[in-house]
C-alpha cells in the first residue's frame, strides 16, 4: 500500500486476560485508509477478543485503541463489526434487516430504506429486497449481513470469519465476490481467519499471531497483483509466500 495512507487505525500494545489466563500479550497493529488487513493464526488463538477490543465491546487490560488519531479505548459505535454468523433477523425482511443500523442512530423506517436501496446492487441482492432470510441461500445472507455491517460504519468493517460456515465452493465465490465489491467502497478492512489461501488471496498485509497468548509472529506484505483470480492460486509467488507462512505458524 501507499506510504501516504492515512491511518485509520492503531492499537497499541494491547494485553487481556481472563480469571488470571493471558489472551492477549502486548499485541499492535495498525489498518490504513482503503487498506484490507488480515489476522492468521491458529483457532482460539485471541483474534475475536482483538476484535472485541477494537469494537469496545470489552477494554484491555492495557494499551490503546486510536481510530483516526482519537482515543476510542473501551468506546463502542466507532466501527462495523461482523460475525461469521450472519444474525439477521428472521422476522424481518431484508431491506428492514440491513437498514436496521441506520434506523438504531434515529432514522425513519422509510428513509432507511431509501437511504440503503442503492446498494442492492453494490452487494448482489438486487430483487431481494422484499424477502425473508429463509428465502436466501447460505452465501446470499452473508452478502446482506455485509451490508447491513457496511451500514453501520462505511469506513472500518471488522470480519470475523465472515465465510467460515460456508461449504467450500459458496466460500470461494464469496471471496471473489468480496474482492469485487470492495472496488466499490470506501472501506478498511480487518479480517480474521486461520485459513492461508484466504488471508493471501484478500489481504494486502497479514499479521501472523500466535497460539494463546496472542502474540504478532510477524507482518506479512501481500504483494500479489490486483485483481486476485483463481489464477494466482497457482503461481510460484502464491506458493512461496504460503510456504513462508507456514513455516511461522
Amino acid at each position: 500500500m501507499s506510504s501516504y495512507q492515512k491511518n485509520k487505525l492503531r492499537i497499541n500494545n494491547i494485553y487481556k486476560s481472563f480469571d488470571d489466563i493471558l489472551v492477549i500479550d502486548n499485541v499492535s497493529l495498525e489498518l490504513k485508509e482503503k487498506e484490507f488487513v488480515s489476522l492468521l493464526g491458529p483457532s482460539g488463538s485471541g483474534k475475536s477478543t482483538i476484535f472485541n477490543i477494537i469494537a469496545g465491546l470489552i477494554s484491555p487490560d492495557e494499551g490503546k485503541v486510536f481510530i483516526e488519531g482519537k482515543d476510542f479505548t473501551g468506546k463502542t459505535g466507532r466501527v462495523s463489526y461482523m460475525y461469521q454468523k450472519d444474525l439477521l433477523l428472521p422476522w424481518k425482511k431484508i431491506i428492514d434487516n440491513v437498514s436496521l443500523p441506520l434506523v438504531v442512530k434515529g432514522m425513519g423506517k422509510k428513509k432507511a430504506r431509501e437511504n440503503v436501496q442503492g446498494y442492492f446492487n453494490i452487494f448482489g441482492l438486487e430483487g431481494f429486497e422484499y424477502k425473508y432470510p429463509f428465502q436466501l441461500s447460505g452465501g446470499m445472507r452473508q452478502r446482506a449481513a455485509l451490508m447491513r455491517t457496511y451500514m453501520f460504519s462505511e469506513d472500518i468493517i471488522l470480519l470475523d470469519e465472515p465465510f467460515g460456515g460456508l461449504d467450500a465452493i459458496t466460500r470461494r465465490k464469496m471471496q471473489d465476490w468480496l474482492l469485487e465489491v470492495l472496488h466499490s467502497l470506501e472501506a478498511s478492512i480487518l479480517f480474521i481467519t486461520h485459513d492461508i489461501d484466504e488471508a493471501l488471496l484478500l489481504s494486502d498485509r497479514i499479521y501472523i499471531l500466535s497460539d494463546r497468548p496472542a502474540k504478532v509472529k510477524a507482518q506479512i506484505k501481500v504483494d500479489l497483483p490486483k485483481p486476485r483470480g483463481n489464477e494466482i492460486i497457482t503461481t510460484s509467488k502464491f506458493n512461496q509466500l504460503k510456504k513462508n507462512i507456514m513455516n511461522m505458524l
